[in-house]
């Protein structure tokens, strides 16, 4: 499956962006997609997860309750909402899809995913 993350820019502390990650070239729904981001020094983290078929949503606490992810299947199509943002979401954003074999509890390792975008910048500023 190949991946495209767009959507992201620069905000103030407080704003609002939304990320889409476009999929296509297999079935959409038969994978688990994920939000991951790295910020300049730092390793890859996971930020949120939805499940194959959208059954459940699944979030790092720094991002809980500020942060959405949807998927919508008809236009395979993943978003992450971003709210109330943060200096500290400053970061280069991925989506990534994993087998739908893959287990719950291992869904926030980056390294069980299979496919990757390419990332998409977020700035915030205070």
């Amino acid at each position: 499956v190949q991946l495209q993350a767009s959507g992201g820019g620069s905000a103030h502390a407080g704003d609002s962006l939304r990320l889409s990650c476009q999929a296509s070239g297999r079935t959409f729904s038969n994978y688990n997609l994920g939000w991951f981001r790295q910020a300049p020094g730092k390793e890859r983290e996971f930020v949120g997860g939805i499940r194959y078929g959208g059954r459940s949503t699944y979030y790092a606490d720094s991002v809980k309750g500020r942060f959405t992810i949807s998927r919508d299947s008809a236009k395979t199509t993943m978003y992450l909402q971003m709210n109330s943002l943060k200096p500290e979401d400053t970061a280069l954003y991925y989506c990534a899809a994993a087998s739908m074999s893959k287990i719950l509890s291992s869904l926030r390792d980056p390294g069980v995913y299979d496919y990757w975008g390419q990332g998409t910048l977020v700035t915030v500023s205070s």
